[in-house]
């Protein structure tokens, strides 16, 4: 399960956030059906309908371009840890349109980690850059299969800096 999506905390400050949800195994051959019948999730011929009891969300956050960027705006501001610090998240299961927010998730493991500059002769007067890397362990036991997680991350003042699904 991928999620990938840009996000803003303001027309000069962008960013993407991309990672992917794991388990030993859990989704090792695991195929999805769909068909006059449905949607069914198959490993060999084992029928599978829910989740594992815990899944691990792993995901990054760098900054980017803002489309406004490439249309010539006026600067560019690269993420900080402050602004960051600004940022909620929550997570929801999704099915249909209602969202169940996930009640136990945990931060497993955080690191800011500087990236360094291609101009490595200009290092010293160009911004510092960071990239977010975050692991969170989400319960998981009696989801179907057909739900999605959503994620999502709002700015201080409640609005949605981005949103993302990750499916089957």
């Amino acid at each position: 399960m991928f999620l990938e999506t840009d996000g803003s905390l303001s027309e000069n400050t962008c960013f993407r956030l991309a990672g992917h949800m794991v388990d030993k195994g859990f989704f090792d051959n695991l195929k999805r059906i769909d068909d006059n019948q449905g949607t069914r999730y198959l490993r060999g011929k084992e029928i599978v309908t829910e989740f594992p009891e815990q899944l691990k969300l792993l995901f990054v956050i760098h900054d980017m371009p803002c489309p406004s960027e490439r249309l010539g705006s006026t600067g560019r501001q690269y993420l900080t840890r402050e602004m960051m610090s600004t940022l909620h998240l929550s997570l929801f299961w999704k099915r249909g349109v209602d969202l169940r927010p996930v009640e136990n998730f945990k931060v497993k493991f955080f690191i800011v980690e500087p990236i360094p500059p291609y101009a490595t002769e200009f290092a010293k007067e160009l911004p510092k850059r960071f990239q977010w890397a975050y692991e969170l362990e989400i319960a998981s036991a009696g989801i179907p299969l057909s739900d999605s997680l959503v994620l999502i991350l709002r700015r201080g003042d409640g609005s949605i800096a981005a949103r993302v699904a990750a499916r089957l």
